[in-house]
């Protein structure tokens, strides 16, 4: 289950703060290896503390790691959190309305949150900046606005 803490930073609350904050989201491929790939604050929402929305290239190769093993893993990785979300796809690709752009969305059930803490030996150390991308895309972009619509509500099918 996710904290508060956690569910309200991914609630999209706040979204204009975080544009530019880069996720990292790891699947699982064919060959049984890692398969990463980088999200936005924009491509991910929390629900609740055990579901979470996630808006990707229906066709890419994470979506089909999502599809047929059905794991994926969310790293946050700020100066102020760093945390594995370990998740499973409950369902998707799902299209997505009124899209031309090939986005799918997965609905996530949240299985584990491991928060990585420095030992005492590490000697205090910490992450000190996010993993940043430019340009940040404008609220207005059409990709940003169809992903946050689709993101508006969990959705499965029935």
């Amino acid at each position: 289950m996710l904290p508060v803490t956690l569910v309200d930073r991914l609630s999209q609350q706040e979204i204009a703060r975080r544009l530019g904050i880069a996720l990292p989201f790891v699947t699982v491929d064919q060959a049984g290896r890692p398969h990463a790939m980088i999200l936005s604050y924009v491509e991910v929402r929390a629900y609740s503390p055990s579901t979470l929305g996630l808006v990707i290239q229906a066709r890419s190769s994470t979506a089909r790691n999502l599809a047929a093993r059905g794991s994926g893993t969310l790293l946050i990785i700020e100066p102020d959190a760093v945390v594995y979300v370990k998740t499973r796809a409950v369902d998707g690709p799902l299209e997505v309305a009124d899209d031309e752009l090939g986005l799918g969305y997965f609905l996530l059930a949240v299985e584990e949150v491991l928060e990585d803490v420095a030992a005492a030996w590490e000697g205090g150390m910490r992450i000190t900046s996010a993993i940043e991308y430019r340009p940040v895309p404008a609220l207005d972009a059409r990709w940003v606005r169809s992903t946050l619509a689709a993101l508006a509500a969990p959705r499965a099918r029935v």
